[in-house]
């Protein structure tokens, strides 16, 4: 229902949030998918019960319990409507989001489990001899990657990732490419002074598209703006540390 769904968005923005503060901790850019963590650790919090099922729902604030499942596939319909009607002058959003499950053809899974996972994560199970064929495997799962992220993201599981004794790879793919709603200009692109965390500055190449109308927030410890894409109701959001400037 709406307010699971409602729930399950408030929650995975708080982790996303969460898990900001604990990597930007770490020196270098950052840029991460938080709805790939959420979305892989959903498929394996179906699986999670007692102590570990309380532990995964609090850090990933699952508020609703397995009732997260349902709410996760509505998000899923929903999002997969994102990329349907455009401006016809501007290109369609193209959003990509596939979820699968490679399981060891030995291994006893409870039913429910994987029903659970394929029902609402539309993530189909395939069959894998982990005990044999592991290698094989990883080489298949990177494939499918690929494919999924149109050639973006290879090599996903490095050599030795995998062994004999693994029985289950749940994997999550995002694939996504959209136009700005206000493009940024090559010929308004100029140097422009950048200010580093420990007070100096350096000269860069900074985008200008003349925006003042653009969604500020500042937060503990962190500033954040929204740069709207076109053609749907859907943004980037760029977090910077509260020492940084825009």
């Amino acid at each position: 229902n709406e307010a699971d769904l409602q729930a399950l968005v408030d929650g995975n923005n708080a982790f996303a949030l969460d898990l900001y503060r604990k990597l930007a901790k770490q020196d270098g850019n950052l840029i991460y998918s938080p709805f790939s963590i959420s979305l892989a650790l959903g498929m394996t919090y179906a699986g999670a019960r007692g102590e570990t099922e309380s532990q995964m729902a609090d850090v990933l604030h699952f508020t609703r319990g397995q009732d997260v499942h349902a709410a996760f596939n509505a998000l899923d319909l929903a999002l997969a409507q994102r990329g349907k009607s455009t401006d016809k002058d501007q290109q369609p959003i193209q959003l990509n989001i596939a979820n699968a499950v490679w399981a060891e053809q030995t291994y006893p899974f409870l039913q429910d489990f994987l029903d659970t996972v394929a029902v609402n994560y539309g993530a189909g199970i395939r069959l894998a001899d982990f005990i044999n064929q592991y290698e094989p495997v990883r080489k298949e799962i990177n494939s499918w990657v690929e494919d999924q992220t149109k050639d973006k993201i290879k090599n996903l599981l490095a050599e030795g990732t995998l062994n004999s004794d693994t029985r289950m790879v749940l994997v999550n793919a995002i694939y996504f490419k959209a136009d700005w709603l206000t493009a940024f200009e090559r010929n308004d692109t100029h140097n422009a002074p950048f200010h580093l965390l420990d007070g100096s500055e350096t000269q860069v190449k900074m985008m200008s598209n003349g925006l003042y109308n653009i969604s500020f927030v500042k937060g503990n410890g962190y500033q954040a703006i929204e740069l709207p894409y076109a053609g749907q109701t859907a943004a980037m959001t760029i977090l910077v540390p509260d020492e940084g400037k825009f």
